[in-house]
């Protein structure tokens, strides 16, 4: 991209390869206003399978979404998967995730926070 093309709200989320990107880490997102990533809205769907227990939408920033986030049950409690696709092998690729844990808990902490809001809500 050119650099004289961005926009304040230009986005990164992954680049394969690089560690860094006009001098920033990838792992960061340059709201162009020196702010980092944040979750700014979590929409939860839940569903009644054994355990699959919901389906998410989370967006960054008012400006980039996230669908087919999914709660689970776990043989350690619920924990929250990224969107993923099926390959031809059969095998499971995510189609969006974090680059790095601080950043995985962050979204799983708050998906699993409005899950829990969403399901006392329906009680």
């Amino acid at each position: 991209m050119d650099r004289s093309k961005r926009t304040q709200y230009s986005c990164l989320i992954e680049v394969h390869g690089r560690e860094t990107v006009y001098g920033k880490p990838c792992t960061m997102l340059d709201t162009g206003r020196g702010g980092v990533m944040e979750v700014t809205e979590v929409k939860i769907f839940p569903v009644q399978e054994d355990r699959l227990k919901a389906y998410v939408t989370i967006t960054f920033d008012n400006c980039f979404v996230v669908r087919d986030l999914k709660v689970i049950s776990g043989n350690n409690g619920l924990f929250v998967a990224m969107p993923s696709k099926k390959r031809k092998d059969g095998t499971y690729r995510d189609t969006a995730h974090p680059l790095n844990n601080q950043t995985r808990q962050m979204i799983e902490s708050k998906v699993l926070e409005e899950y829990d809001k969403e399901i006392q809500k329906n009680k």
